[in-house]
């Protein structure tokens, strides 16, 4: 049970003028100042607690404290040098350790490399600048090592992108390629109010969990055939595949060998539509093998 929580608009303001912590907009900064949002968010975040949570963008510890009460250690991951102090002095938890860096220069496979070893599970949480969201869940995505699971609040638009299914207006190739890699799961919508300085726009908090399978080889390729497909969403996949083939009668090839119509959209695909088409062309031999 936390006495004093963070998520306080009092609390907060208190630990801004102690140590001159306002919020700095070049760092996207909003605080959470609704402990109950803060503790579903750790909670949903930290399964059975067992391992090492690592936070991203802690701030002044609005989750941070959650997430130290819920967890065996907790890795915090911090861009501004006014925070790692503020930090350990205002949460003073023994199983807290603050690293003063952008997590966007980690090298993320040589992080986990020794939780990987050692065999102990890692999970991320983080309420995440809007700015940078799509790059740093982007480099978790990619990471050779095990990640259990990553809870992220974010822009409820980019969310939306996330989760978006097919034939939605929300779906593009993002929607695609996550998830192609992971199951997603809507914790929670997150009213714009509950942070302060307040936000323009609302916030939700997704989950993301690895798939154990990804039945393409060459992902690489793959997502490029995605992005392809959405570059003009109002075109038809013939047209934006004939640009990506450089060839019609190719691009012609590739849907029929896959039973998809020419005139179709790339947003009436499904994951698995996209799967297949990548799979019968350049996994099997055909006459688009490349």
């Amino acid at each position: 049970m936390i006495d004093r929580p963070i998520a306080t608009k009092s609390r907060t303001r208190e630990i801004q003028e102690k140590w001159n912590a306002q919020t700095k907009k070049s760092f996207g900064q909003n605080f959470i100042v609704e402990p109950g949002v803060v503790e579903k968010i750790a909670r949903a975040a930290s399964a059975d607690g067992k391992g090492v949570m690592i936070e991203i963008g802690p701030g002044i510890g609005a989750l941070t404290q959650y997430l130290c009460e819920y967890n065996e250690k907790v890795v915090a991951y911090e861009i501004d040098p006014r925070f790692p102090e503020v930090l350990r002095e205002e949460i003073g938890a023994d199983n807290l350790e603050v690293i003063l860096t952008d997590f966007l220069d980690v090298d993320v496979n040589a992080m986990l490399e020794p939780y990987a070893k050692a065999g102990t599970p890692v999970r991320f949480a983080s309420n995440l600048p809007y700015y940078v969201t799509t790059p740093i869940l982007f480099k978790l995505f990619e990471a050779r090592q095990p990640i259990e699971s990553i809870t992220v609040m974010m822009q409820k638009e980019v969310a939306d992108r996330f989760a978006a299914p097919s034939s939605s207006k929300e779906y593009n190739a993002l929607s695609v390629i996550t998830q192609y890699r992971c199951n997603i799961r809507r914790v929670m919508d997150v009213n714009r109010n509950v942070f302060w300085p307040s936000p323009n726009v609302g916030s939700a908090v997704l989950q993301f969990t690895f798939k154990n399978e990804h039945p393409v080889k060459n992902e690489e390729h793959f997502i490029s055939m995605v992005k392809a497909c959405f570059v003009q969403r109002r075109k038809t996949l013939l047209n934006n595949l004939q640009a990506w083939t450089g060839d019609k009668a190719k691009a012609l090839a590739l849907l029929e060998n896959a039973g998809i119509d020419p005139a179709t959209r790339a947003q009436q695909l499904g994951v698995d539509d996209f799967i297949k088409l990548y799979k019968v062309n350049y996994e099997h031999e055909s006459i688009c093998e490349s």
